[in-house]
């Protein structure tokens, strides 16, 4: 029978199969041309997401940044065709970065036959800042599960704050789509038991429960009895045994949606490949094309014309115009009138929920931030942080965090009047307790943060390992997130090297987009936490001291709102130009300052830069940089207890830098500081020995 033509002859189960195998061959085709992909998990759940989409979902294609729509997250992101075809079937419109509607399709059909090539909206894993109707970015496994616990916390702590009787204004859920590689990553089971501790009922994880994985079956490394898994983590587990029955899939979202303090995870039991002759239930489904011979064998199995390719019959795209597209189009338009009776009865609120849809800062957000008097014994980066935190989820009511149970040595509870913890009982608060989960902390703070909340997530900076996938994710999204490390050098010294960060910071810098600062006294904090809060599209990392750091005399040395250009002159000789540069951040700059009046003393004539971020720095003018680190001066000494790798760029040919070649030790901080040289003599030394004084 003719695909076109016949859309009005056809019954409702003729437009949802016809719909699902759509969905299946614009994915075999679009893996097909680029010669690499993953057809075979489209292939399987394309009958799910399709009863997500087009039978379940509050989601308005026209606005898909509506503020209380459903969302959906493809953790499995390999599958990312799955998500172009319902994007461009549903035709999702594009937004920009600034939240203005296009009026322009947010995946074409060319950008599906032009998946995974340079420029195109359908790439190789869903991509949140690149193509609009995508949640979250998702690609490394676990991390789109991990994601969406973040997504519900924040509904719930949402709900609670702006609904008021009559006026739901936060009401949406959570649909995750999920696969073994998922499952077996350690941050879903630490995002799992979060969820299920929280009682998280608005979130759903549809697992794609097919035994496949790249090697082969999962029996090779996965047996466990995942149902009895989460029902141990406190999840309600449903279970659909054929993945093309779209009856019980709905029935299953329904129980979902009925069931109250728990999340739900649905068990699929799919057949990936599904439809391929020779591939259906293979490896060879998973990351490769089928091959042109299997492709038209498939094809004839779901009665399509065997050499047609990106076809989309007539119906279809109407068809889901009359499902998600009239169901989220009425669900817009009646939010969008109760918001507008809500504006009126609660002008404040509401007036919160734009600026934080903007990701704007209230009026007066930083007006009382401290200003920390001169103290030579002074305080430790993290305990001036905490003040300022503080200070910040007063004057931002959006703004809320917490730490991977490291808050009372983090310095990052809330402990101001109301603050409260956020737990199943208290959704309000704003205290968030991530147990010893460190990555999952970090995957929920962007999860957070995608849901227009400005969050944090602390824990030592030594475990910034443990959260690096979800940072770096974070800054892919560019996301405003932040993340407050302390115990940054060795100010945990008895702890030893286990405890003692060296190349984390040479790390964190290496990710693209990422703001890294280390303050250098307790008003540096204040002013990278000042930067830090106008970000909108880049996460930030604070490494900041266990140990009291002198707080400096800012009457006799530079403002500290020098920090907004990451690095700035310090100290200069009383007369004359410097000859030689000592550059610093953190811990180091006090030593920095000793040494300048040593210096100064034998008559050699040393500045002092404070250089709290590379990056920032990296940002401003040539002519900045340079009044800064005059190209003229050569002579040029570092200091930081951290790795040296990457400070010649700063220091050149001719510069020497103090700093960590090795592990640490165990030992009290003085016994360190003098082990591996972090002493003011050591650098008069080094600024002696380049200037050919010794």
């Amino acid at each position: 029978m003719s695909m076109t033509n016949v859309a009005a002859l056809r019954t409702d189960a003729e437009h949802d199969q016809l719909s699902i195998n759509t969905i299946r061959t614009l994915s075999i085709d679009a893996v097909e041309r680029a010669k690499s992909g993953h057809p075979g998990t489209p292939m399987a759940l394309a009958p799910a997401v399709y009863t997500i989409w087009n039978r379940v979902m509050r989601f308005d294609p026209q606005d898909p940044i509506w503020p209380n729509r459903d969302r959906f997250v493809l953790s499995n992101g390999h599958a990312s065709m799955l998500l172009w075809s319902v994007l461009h079937l549903t035709g999702t419109c594009a937004v920009n970065p600034d939240y203005e509607r296009l009026g322009q399709p947010s995946v074409s059909l060319e950008d599906i036959r032009r998946f995974r090539q340079i420029g195109s909206k359908a790439p190789g894993h869903p991509e949140y800042h690149w193509v609009s109707g995508v949640e979250t970015t998702t690609g490394p496994l676990g991390q789109g599960v991990a994601t969406s616990v973040g997504m519900a916390i924040a509904q719930k702590w949402l709900a609670d704050r702006y609904n008021r009787p009559g006026f739901a204004i936060f009401d949406y859920d959570i649909y995750v789509v999920c696969g073994d590689g998922c499952l077996m990553e350690g941050v879903a089971s630490e995002a799992a038991s979060l969820a299920g501790h929280l009682g998280l009922d608005n979130l759903c994880w549809v697992y794609d429960n097919n035994h496949i994985t790249i090697e082969g079956q999962t029996s090779l490394a996965f047996t466990e009895d995942v149902a009895t898994r989460f029902l141990a983590y406190g999840w309600n587990v449903l279970r659909v045994g054929d993945a093309n029955d779209l009856e019980r899939i709905e029935h299953a979202l329904g129980v979902f949606r009925e069931t109250k303090g728990r999340p739900t995870l649905i068990i699929l039991d799919s057949h990936i490949g599904y439809g391929a002759p020779h591939k259906h239930d293979t490896a060879a489904a998973h990351g490769e094309p089928l091959g042109e011979e299997e492709v038209r064998l498939t094809k004839r199995s779901y009665g399509w014309p065997e050499e047609a390719q990106f076809l989309v019959p007539d119906g279809v795209r109407e068809h889901f115009a009359a499902g998600i597209g009239a169901r989220g189009a009425a669900a817009r338009s009646r939010w969008t009138a109760l918001f507008a009776s809500y504006r009126a009865k609660y002008p404040e609120l509401a007036s919160e929920i734009d600026q934080m849809q903007r990701r704007d800062l209230p009026a007066g957000w930083d007006h009382n931030l401290p200003v920390f008097p001169a103290d030579a014994k002074g305080i430790a980066g993290r305990e001036a942080s905490g003040k300022v935190l503080n200070l910040l989820a007063q004057n931002i009511p959006w703004f809320l965090g917490g730490s991977a149970d490291l808050g009372p040595s983090n310095k990052t509870t809330l402990t101001y009047e109301g603050a409260g913890s956020f737990q199943a009982g208290s959704r309000g608060g704003k205290n968030l307790h991530f147990g010893i989960r460190e990555h999952a902390m970090a995957a929920t703070v962007n999860g957070l943060s995608l849901s227009k909340l400005r969050a944090f997530g602390a824990t030592f900076f030594i475990f910034s390992d443990y959260a690096r996938p979800a940072i770096r994710l974070s800054a892919l999204m560019e996301l405003p997130t932040i993340f407050v490390f302390t115990h940054d050098a060795m100010g945990d010294g008895e702890d030893g090297p286990t405890h003692q960060p060296v190349e984390h910071l040479a790390s964190l810098r290496a990710i693209p987009g990422l703001v890294t600062l280390r303050p250098g006294d307790a008003n540096e904090v204040v002013e990278a936490y000042r930067y830090v809060m106008q970000l909108r599209h880049q996460p930030a990392v604070l490494a900041l001291s266990r140990q009291p750091l002198p707080t400096l005399d800012r009457r006799v040395f530079a403002s500290a709102a020098g920090v907004a250009r990451g690095a700035y002159v310090l100290a200069d000789p009383q007369s004359g130009n410097p000859e030689v540069l000592l550059i610093a951040s953190g811990s180091e700059v006090s030593l920095a300052v000793e040494a300048h009046e040593k210096l100064l003393a034998e008559g050699i004539r040393s500045r002092v830069v404070s250089m709290p971020s590379w990056e920032i720095f990296d940002q401003q003018t040539q002519e900045y940089r340079d009044s800064v680190l005059p190209p003229a001066v050569k002579a040029r000494v570092a200091v930081e207890q951290a790795s040296t790798f990457g400070w010649e760029r700063y220091v050149g040919s001719a510069g020497r830098v103090i700093g960590m070649t090795t592990f640490g030790a165990s030992a009290p901080l003085k016994a360190l500081q003098k082990k591996f040289g972090f002493e003011p003599d050591r650098i008069v030394a080094a600024a002696r020995q380049l200037l050919g004084r010794q």
